[in-house]
C-alpha cells in the first residue's frame, strides 16, 4: 500500500458509540476504512452540521457527489476536499472498492436534507428500512468487501446489523433529532400508540412515548440478533471488531431500557463502565 500523509486523516471529533478502524481492525485495512469513514462523516456534516440553509446543503452535496465521480474516474474535482478524495481514491484503486455504496450514502444524506426542509418524516417501518439501506448498509457492504466476504447470506446479515445500528441510533437520539427537524418515529407506530405523528412537539411529553420507544427498541434488537451470526464469518481480528460493534449496539439498547425508554428527554451514552459487559458478551457470541 502506498503511504498517505497522516494529516489526510482528521481526528474524529464526533461522539461515536461504535469503534471505527480500532486497534482490533487488521492494520492493512485501517487506512481504507478510515478513508471510507472520512468520506461518510464529511457528507453527514454537510447535511447536518452548522447553520447552512437546506439549499446550500443540497448544493454542497451535489458538488461533493461530482467530486466523488471525478475521484472514481481518476480526475481532479473541485479541490474543496482534496485530501479526502485522495485517500478515497487510493483505497478505491488498491482494494477495488465498489462504487454504488458510496453513491447510496450520498443519496441518503440528500434525503435527510430534503425531509428536514419539508418537515417530513416516515410513514412506515418499511420506508425507514429503505432509508437505512442507503444510510447504513453501504458501510457494512464496503467493509465486507475489504474483508473478502461476499456470499449472499453474509450480505443479508451485514444489512441487518447496519440497519439495526441505524435504528438504535434513532431511538437513542430523538431528544437531539427533534430540535433539528429530523423525525424518525414511524407514523404508523405513533398512531397505534395514540401519538399524533403530525405534532412532533408533543412527543416528549406524551405518556405513551416510552412504550413506543420500547417497542421500536425491540424491533431493532431482533434485527441485530438476526445479523449477529455474521461475526463467525468475518475472519480474524475483524470478526472480533464486529463482535464489539454488535455488543455496542445491544448495550445502547440496555442503556435506553435503564432510562425507562425516555430518550425523548435524554440521550444515553456508552462509557468505560460498559466495556466489561460488552467484552464478556462478545466472548460468548
Amino acid at each position: 500500500m502506498s503511504a498517505l500523509p497522516d494529516d489526510r486523516f482528521r481526528p474524529v471529533e464526533h461522539y461515536e458509540n461504535f469503534p471505527v478502524a480500532s486497534w482490533l481492525c487488521p492494520p492493512r485495512l485501517r487506512r481504507p476504512i478510515a478513508a471510507i469513514y472520512w468520506f461518510a462523516r464529511t457528507a453527514d456534516d454537510i447535511a447536518d452540521e452548522g447553520n447552512a440553509t437546506e439549499g446550500k446543503r443540497l448544493a454542497d452535496l451535489l458538488t461533493y457527489r461530482n467530486d466523488l465521480t471525478a475521484c472514481l474516474a481518476g480526475h481532479k474535482g473541485s479541490g474543496r476536499w482534496a485530501g479526502l478524495f485522495a485517500a478515497l481514491g487510493t483505497a478505491r484503486v488498491e482494494f477495488a472498492l465498489p462504487e454504488q455504496p458510496l453513491y447510496d450514502l450520498l443519496d441518503a444524506f440528500r434525503q435527510d436534507v430534503e425531509k428536514t426542509r419539508d418537515g417530513a418524516g416516515y410513514e412506515t417501518r418499511a420506508e425507514l428500512l429503505d432509508y437505512c439501506s442507503r444510510s447504513a448498509n453501504p458501510v457494512g457492504r464496503l467493509l465486507l468487501h475489504l474483508y473478502g466476504v461476499s456470499d449472499p447470506q453474509s450480505l443479508v446479515r451485514s444489512d441487518a446489523i447496519c440497519s439495526a445500528l441505524q435504528l438504535i441510533n434513532f431511538w437513542q437520539d430523538p431528544s437531539v433529532d427533534l430540535p433539528r427537524g429530523r423525525y424518525y418515529l414511524p407514523a404508523e407506530d405513533c398512531r397505534r400508540h395514540g401519538i399524533d405523528p403530525s405534532a412532533p412537539a408533543t412527543w416528549p411529553s406524551h405518556p405513551n412515548a416510552p412504550a413506543l420507544i420500547r417497542e421500536l427498541c425491540g424491533w431493532a434488537q431482533a434485527l441485530m440478533l438476526s445479523g449477529a451470526p455474521l461475526v463467525h464469518r468475518v475472519p480474524g481480528r475483524a470478526g472480533w471488531e464486529l463482535r464489539l460493534v454488535v455488543q455496542g449496539g445491544l448495550r445502547i439498547l440496555r442503556r435506553i431500557e435503564l432510562l425507562d425508554h425516555r430518550t425523548l428527554q435524554r440521550r444515553p451514552k456508552l462509557g468505560g463502565i460498559d466495556l466489561l459487559p460488552m467484552t464478556w458478551h462478545a466472548l460468548w457470541m
